[in-house]
């Protein structure tokens, strides 16, 4: 994409998001921008853990694959490191409770979050410039489905038939 801000996990892990009532939430949307105070917040205007602040005089903003968030600043010749996205990840992610908006609570069925940086072992790297796609592919969903609705009227027609010679047999006495 052509936001700097849009980040992309590649591997396991979430991005944490603190929510207005202080509770942490956890995506895998990385549709990111900035707040109006400069703090990296999510497209629902949730603040991205830990809570980065961007400076307005900021001229670009780089987040390499191991999270750390940098910015070139007029005046300054090297970039100024502002902070680190971290990531958390869960021992059973089916167990996460979905919010809406791509947003997850931990439950007693995820488990605790184990945290760490982008790339450290057990979390993927940070792409970028990048968002993550649908992890649907509508064509063979579409396929499969029309090939299961097809083996059901298939074997209700079955079933159909054989009622029909039941009864048929039932009436020859």
């Amino acid at each position: 994409t052509s936001n700097s801000l849009d980040v992309a996990i590649q591997g396991n892990g979430y991005f944490q998001i603190t929510l207005p009532s202080g509770d942490t939430a956890y995506t895998r949307d990385g549709t990111f921008g900035l707040a109006a105070d400069g703090t990296i917040v999510t497209s629902s205007g949730y603040a991205v853990a830990p809570g980065i602040v961007v400076p307005a005089n900021a001229q670009s903003i780089t987040i390499n694959a191991s999270g750390q968030v940098q910015a070139s600043i007029a005046g300054q010749t090297a970039p100024s490191t502002l902070g680190q996205i971290q990531l958390a990840g869960f021992a059973n992610e089916a167990g996460l409770d979905a919010q809406g908006d791509n947003l997850f609570l931990q439950t007693a069925a995820s488990g605790n979050p184990v945290t760490g940086a982008p790339g450290s072992p057990g979390f993927g790297n940070v792409m970028q410039g990048f968002v993550e796609s649908s992890n649907v592919n509508v064509v063979s969903e579409m396929t499969s489905l029309i090939t299961a609705q097809r083996a059901y009227e298939m074997n209700s027609r079955v079933i159909t038939a054989s009622n029909e010679m039941l009864q048929t047999l039932t009436n020859l006495r």
